[in-house]
């Protein structure tokens, strides 16, 4: 087959399905927004598109979004103009639709199978808007341009001729009928190279040598902000730095948004959540403790899988909404995780057994599970073992997760 690609910073979640694909001996191609000179990635042909105009100053807040999406939309539609002249003729679509590239490739190939990557539908009520009384909706209209943010999910149902989503429960986010549409199939976690090392090292700042014998606690974001817990994470650092004196903290995340509201000095008294909530705890810290707490912002992946591995304890919180990669690597890498009780996490863990599940809100029973854990190994290794079994069992990539992403491609045109 001839398969198509769209995702603007390709390959994303793609990045093992298409790959697999040209070892199959399907033609290939992405298109990608993405600023790069490479023509080709593991056999992937690459097409670059550029949006040719920007956004409308001053246009109206809740149509924002919206304009965002057809512009992009537009520029993915010019190129595939372009291709389709070249004589590119594909099969099958397969896109990341959420930014919005994807809504007028049916108008150049109406024959081609599309299917789309259903990463979440958003709702005024009952998942990440609203969820944390700290950060209330202030307006009112809020609702109303949620519902137009859903157009171009909505747009994309009349065109879809299926959809994947990663878990259970962002897939049930989807309304009916188009949810019917939907299977369930995570992206993949590589549990081969992401495994338990009992002999790990890691050197922090070309001078800090770490091992399993250290007692080390980790937290990983893609940005340090509210919707990953962050602040919740930082009030209760004051009580386990407290009560574990040997314990090294290590804070992965940029110090970006990546999903929520920026804050704002007036409101927030600063312009950068991860320096607000710090300062915020600093005050309840000595600065022999704060010396123990490690701000590693974005790390390589190379070395963010040693880092797994040499968590003690790993910590993990999250809004109802999209589930992140990590907390997965961190159960394949056999971590002791303590986790927020909220509805993407009851997939994976499995309380006291896969993992502990506390209150997102409540940062003082946080600490206390921390320092159970950290007081109990053999606990630890149990929780680490069954995680490390579960995501073999339900997110292994070899075994699991590309065969039925591989059916998936191939139900498309059958």
């Amino acid at each position: 087959m001839k398969i198509l690609f769209i995702h603007q910073n390709f390959p994303g979640q793609f990045k093992f399905l298409a790959p697999a694909l040209v070892s199959q001996g399907h033609t290939v191609v992405a298109m990608t927004m993405q600023k790069t000179q490479a023509q080709e990635w593991q056999g992937v042909r690459l097409v670059h598109y550029t949006a040719t105009r920007g956004t409308t100053p001053n246009v109206h807040p809740w149509v924002s979004d919206f304009e965002t999406k057809t512009i992009r939309g537009e520029a993915c539609f010019r190129a595939a103009l372009k291709m389709k002249a070249e004589g590119f003729e594909p099969d099958v679509v397969i896109a990341h639709h959420g930014w919005g590239e994807s809504l007028f490739l049916k108008e150049v190939w109406p024959q081609a199978k599309l299917g789309i990557y259903c990463e979440f539908f958003y709702h005024p009520h009952g998942a990440d808007v609203g969820f944390d009384p700290e950060f209330p909706v202030k307006d009112a209209g809020d609702a109303c341009r949620l519902r137009l943010k859903n157009l171009n999910n909505l747009l994309h149902f009349e065109v879809a001729d299926a959809g994947m989503s990663p878990t259970h429960w962002q897939a049930s986010t989807f309304p009916e009928p188009f949810r019917a549409k939907i299977s369930v199939v995570h992206d993949g976690i590589d549990t081969q190279a992401v495994a338990p090392n009992p002999h790990v090292k890691l050197t922090l700042n070309n001078h800090l040598s770490l091992t399993r014998e250290d007692e080390v606690i980790t937290f990983v974001n893609r940005n340090l902000e509210p919707y990953r817990g962050y602040h919740v994470f930082m009030r209760a650092l004051p009580h386990i730095l407290k009560q574990r004196p040997q314990a090294r903290v290590l804070i992965v995340g940029a110090d970006d948004v990546s999903y929520g509201a920026r804050p704002t000095p007036q409101e927030h008294g600063g312009t950068k959540w991860k320096d607000i909530f710090a300062a915020e705890v600093r005050p309840q810290i000595s600065d022999a403790d704060w010396g123990r707490v490690h701000f590693l912002g974005n790390v390589p992946y190379q070395h963010f899988i040693p880092l797994l591995q040499l968590s003690t304890v790993h910590v993990y919180l999250t809004y109802p909404f999209v589930l992140s990669w990590s907390l997965l690597e961190a159960m394949s890498a056999g971590c002791a995780i303590v986790a927020s009780d909220t509805q993407p996490l009851h997939e994976a863990i499995r309380p006291n057994e896969t993992g502990k599940l506390v209150n997102f809100f409540d940062h003082a029973t946080l600490a206390k599970e921390v320092c159970h854990l950290l007081d109990d190994p053999a606990t630890r290794q149990q929780l680490g073992a069954n995680a490390r079994l579960f995501a073999q069992a339900h997110y292994d990539l070899q075994t699991v997760c590309l065969p039925k992403q591989l059916a998936w491609v191939t139900g498309l045109v059958t």
